[in-house]
């Protein structure tokens, strides 16, 4: 990486714009920065850090402050770095936050947010790569391979910050090696560690847990027993859950026992309830069965004459089919006759008003019944008449769709009548709107001259309003900063009078005190001690104390403490009324000195102005929109126009056609039409004659058909009365019952006949014979008997219910205990690996955090920076041997620390003089600034390396020479003359005069009231 120019306007102590040519300055290797103290030497390299990263090194990143106190105040801050990296040429413009001059800004201000541009060169052409801070700053980062922290050590080498690392304790290096070799990952990796091994702690917390509640459960489990524990071994060890589970066995051993002899007895008991009870039962069953014999006999008569009418039945039954025949067959006659009548009757009534029907021959007197009796046919000719009928039908029919397309004619022609009519009322409308339109448009043509005018200053004016309205607000804020700066002044006259009046006291006591002095020395005197004046020790007449004695001395500190604290309250004051000066200044220069009712007049005239422009600007577009639209509503209507004329002679001229086709189908079809409206009507009638004289015919049908098969089943009838044992068909429907009659009569005696061959059976059986038996040997135990029993056996019943309960408690209770030992064995064996990992771990943790049996107190974090260091070291024992003339080396050193502290990033120097190793602290100041140079030119290298070889090719080495002598000056030289191989160029940071004399390529700081300036001289400039 090479600087190649720098330019700097209005940043930090440079007022202007400074352009810096460091390719000139590297013409020659090494080059000097040199200027007075606080001239802006230190402020030439936080440029260059900021153009780079947006930020200076150290406490000055405040970037409000970066911009010039000197500069003018409308002037931007900004720095622009041009440099190479990797190759490629590159230019970089910064400019920090600022507080830009505005009439409009509060308090007269208006913060400026930070820029920059990042730019590169490709084919002899600036090609922009980035306008975004963040953008620009990861495209520097990756090019120079470093962030700002590590630039700063490694490219501006601060040589105070090097002289403090080579001093410090271990723990002070760590911080700044951290920062520089970014390691933050080894203490990553401690964290894990760490926290690996608190959850390894944890986990194995969490089964001794476990193992806690099991013991517990296996104590609660066994509490329910009342176990003697006088004998148990120690609670919570695998010995004591072991004896719990024995001693609840051998208690399951006695319970289980005592549960069975006591259901042996409850079982006895049981059986004693049981057969009184069936005894009981018995002879109850016995006076129930005597209870069904006697209502069997009651009941036997009238069994017997339901009997005899369930034969009677029975013989009817056979004639039954017939019955229902000669009935089905009446009925459907009946049927058939009503409906024949009913349609017979239909089509009298639609003869006497169908026209369709006239040719019917109808007796409108006789009746079917009359009909059948005479052997006439009331429907003479009806067969002919519906075939006529269904032919015309079908022929009307057929011109049916003719009817449709008629109507449809019809339907076209009134709907284009109505369309020529509206067409004809839309043209007149038409006209009258192009009359009217072109009217408006006219009207809207004449007021557009003059709001043109007035609309066109309408931008100007609003300007002047809001440069007036500005105005009026720096007239304002000037006449609150006079007040201010009155306010001010008076404070700054108060403040410079106190710090006259402090300042003449305190001289007036050091005057005093001096003239005093005397007196002070002989205060101090002491027999046999010397003199500090003329050394003797003998004191024979010591001065007497003037007015005030030592207390002078005291009065004087007091009072310069006092004059000190005035004269700082002067210059906060002071720099108070220049802040106020300088703002009315800038208000005045703003034109705030105007008098402020003619700026506020003005303000409202400007105002009024651009209001009534911006009223003719609103009104001149809404004419035009007007006229916009009328001349879209001309167009459009003339657009009309010309469609409904077209449209009106179309109409026209199909009104014709359709005229001449309705009338040669309406007189085609008037023929069909037979008097009706129109075909379908005539249809219609057509369907409903031909319906109603087919519904006749079929009527007269159905009632022959049914005669006939009604004469057929009364002859069969007839045939089988004989065989039934019957006379007559009366006496058969007499014997016959209904269905349900039937069934439930022979039920009833099904019902009697079952119940006398149960109660048979019941006597013949065993319960019943040993009933009668007990019966006669004595009355038994009765029911209070049976009570006593019951009672006895419960109680037996309830005593093996609590010793079985009792028995099972100890059987579940020993499982459980059998299932915990189970699982104690196995969460001790699952321990076992989580602790001995955890043992692991927690050593792993310590080792690396630099605990436990680290002894050194070496954590890999260190360890890794140790590494490190120690390359440095060597790195930088390469110069210091120079510089020192051979005599000094730079060695890390791994020596355990005092009283237990960490170690691991120490340096010690070994003096190749004597031999002897020492601490960095014992190095004088030309010695410790050698060492320092070396230590940081060292970690710039090693840094280099850990960047991945990134190579800088200019290098600044900061303050520091002043404290060699004129040999190690000329070997530091040597050394840094070496830095320039390949190329490297080096800018050495003093004002040492030798250093002026040594190095004829000089970039010199002058500084002024005004601002600092740069300039770059070289040999041929210097006086001879």
């Amino acid at each position: 990486m090479r600087i190649h120019a720098l330019r700097i306007s209005a940043f930090g102590p440079f007022a202007g714009t400074e352009d810096i040519d460091f390719d000139r300055l590297s013409a020659h290797g090494l080059f000097l920065l040199n200027g007075p103290t606080g001239a802006g030497k230190t402020s030439v390299l936080d440029a260059i850090c900021f153009a780079l990263y947006g930020s200076v090194p150290g406490a000055r990143q405040d970037g409000k402050r970066l911009r010039s106190d000197h500069a003018e105040p409308g002037q931007e801050p900004a720095v622009t770095c041009e440099f190479s990296a990797q190759g490629r040429r590159f230019e970089v413009t910064r400019s920090p936050a600022w507080d830009k001059p505005s009439a409009r800004g509060k308090n007269g201000f208006t913060t400026q947010q930070a820029k920059t541009l990042l730019r590169e060169r490709v084919g002899g052409a600036w090609q922009e790569k980035s306008t975004r801070n963040d953008e620009a700053g990861a495209e520097i980062l990756a090019l120079l391979g470093m962030d700002r922290e590590q630039f700063t050590r490694v490219v501006m080498l601060p040589q105070g910050d090097f002289a403090a690392f080579l001093r410090s304790k271990a723990s002070d290096r760590l911080e700044l090696l951290q920062k520089l070799f970014g390691t933050q990952r080894f203490e990553s990796l401690e964290q894990e560690l760490s926290r690996q091994a608190q959850a390894a702690k944890e986990s194995v917390a969490a089964l001794t847990a476990r193992l806690g509640v099991l013991f517990g459960r296996a104590e609660s489990e066994a509490a329910a027993l009342e176990l003697a524990t006088e004998d148990a071994p120690a609670a919570e060890t695998a010995e004591r859950l072991e004896w719990l589970t024995d001693a609840v066995e051998d208690r399951l051993g006695e319970l289980t026992k005592a549960a069975s002899a006591a259901g042996t007895a409850s079982t006895a008991r049981a059986a004693e309830v049981e057969a009184e009870a069936a005894r009981q039962d018995r002879r109850a069953r016995l006076e129930a069965s005597d209870v069904r014999a006697q209502a069997v006999h009651d009941s036997a008569a009238q069994v017997a004459s339901q009997l005899e009418r369930l034969d009677r039945h029975r013989q009817a039954e056979v004639l039954a089919a017939h019955l229902q025949g000669v009935d089905s067959a009446a009925a459907k006659v009946a049927g058939a006759a009503s409906a024949a009548e009913s349609a017979l009757t239909l089509l009298r009534l639609a003869a006497a008003e169908d026209p369709e029907l006239a040719r019917l021959e109808l007796d409108q007197e006789q009746d079917l019944e009359q009909a059948g009796r005479s052997g006439t046919a009331p429907l003479s000719g009806a067969t002919a008449e519906l075939g006529r009928l269904r032919s015309l039908l079908a022929v009307v029919e057929a011109r049916v769709p003719d009817e449709d397309r008629l109507r449809e004619l019809r339907t076209r022609h009134t709907t284009l009548a109505g369309r020529h009519n509206l067409a004809g009322k839309a043209l007149a409308d038409l006209d009258s709107r192009e009359v009217r339109l072109g009217a408006d448009r006219s009207a809207l043509m004449a007021g557009l001259p003059d709001l043109e005018l007035r609309a066109g200053a309408e931008p100007l004016l609003s300007k002047e309003a809001a440069a007036a309205g500005e105005l009026l607000d720096v007239v304002r804020r000037h006449a609150a900063a006079l007040t201010g700066r009155t306010a001010v002044h008076l404070r700054y006259e108060q403040a410079r009078e106190v710090r006259l009046e402090t300042k003449r006291e305190w001289l007036d006591l050091r005057e005093a005190r001096l003239a005093n002095a005397a007196a002070e020395l002989a205060a101090h005197l002491l027999p046999g001690s010397p003199c500090p004046v003329c050394g003797s020790g003998e004191h024979p007449l010591p001065a007497t104390s003037g007015h005030g004695g030592p207390g002078l001395a005291q009065a004087e500190e007091a009072a310069q403490q006092e004059h000190e604290a005035a004269e700082a309250a002067f210059v906060q004051v002071s720099r108070e009324l220049s802040d106020a000066d300088q703002k009315i200044a800038v208000l005045v220069s703003q034109g705030g000195d105007t008098p402020e009712e003619q700026a506020r007049q003005d303000a409202h005239d400007a105002r009024e102005a651009a209001r009534a422009a911006r009223d003719a600007a609103a009104e001149l577009a809404t004419k035009r929109e007007e006229l916009a639209k009328t001349d879209d509503a001309i167009a459009a209507t003339a657009k009309a126009r010309a469609a409904t004329e077209a449209e009106l002679a179309q109409a026209a001229t199909e009104l014709a056609g359709l005229a001449e086709q309705t009338e040669t189908l309406d007189q085609a079809l008037l023929e069909l039409r037979n008097g009706h409206r129109s075909l379908p009507q005539r249809l219609r009638a057509l369907e409903k004659s031909a319906a109603v004289l087919a519904k006749a015919l079929d009527g007269q049908e159905r009632l022959e058909r049914a005669r006939a098969a009604a004469a057929e089943a009364a002859e069969q009838l007839e045939q089988a009365l004989p065989g039934a044992g019957f006379s007559s068909p009366d006496e058969a429907r007499e014997r016959l019952l209904a269905g349900a009659e039937a069934a439930s009569l022979q039920a009833q005696v099904r019902a009697a006949q079952d119940e006398a061959a149960r109660v048979a059976e019941l006597f013949a059986s065993p319960d019943l014979v040993q009933a009668r038996e007990e019966q006669a040997a004595g009355p038994g135990a009765g029911t209070d008997g049976l009570l006593a029993l019951r009672g006895a056996a419960a109680a037996a019943r309830e005593e093996a219910r609590q010793a079985d309960l009792a028995a099972g408690l100890a059987g579940r209770c020993l499982a459980a205990l059998q299932a915990m030992g189970t699982e104690y064995a196995d969460l001790t064996g699952a321990a076992r690996g989580p602790a001995e990992r955890a043992q692991m771990l927690a050593g792993l943790a310590d080792a690396a955090a630099g605990r436990g049996e680290n002894t050194y107190r070496m954590s890999l974090n260190s360890y890794v920076l140790a590494a490190r260091l120690e390359q440095v070291a060597l790195a930088a024992s390469e110069r210091l041997v120079a510089m020192s003339d051979g005599r000094y080396l730079l060695q890390h050193t791994d020596a355990k620390a005092a009283r237990g502290a960490k170690s691991g990033l120490g340096l010690e120097v070994v003096d190749q003089w004597t031999g002897f190793r020492r601490d960095t602290s014992t190095l004088s100041g030309g010695e410790s600034f050698m060492a320092s140079l070396s230590l940081a030119l060292g970690l710039a290298d090693v840094v280099q390396q850990e960047a991945g070889g990134v190579e800088i090719e200019t290098l600044f080495v900061d303050e520091g020479f002043g404290s060699l002598d004129e040999q190690s000056l000329e070997q530091v030289m040597d050394a840094l003359e070496g830095l320039r191989d390949g190329g490297r160029v080096v800018g050495l940071v003093s004002h040492v005069g030798e250093m002026k004399q040594r190095i004829g390529t000089q970039l010199q700081v002058i500084k002024t009231r005004t601002g600092s300036t740069l300039r770059i001289t070289d040999a041929l400039d210097l006086p001879g």
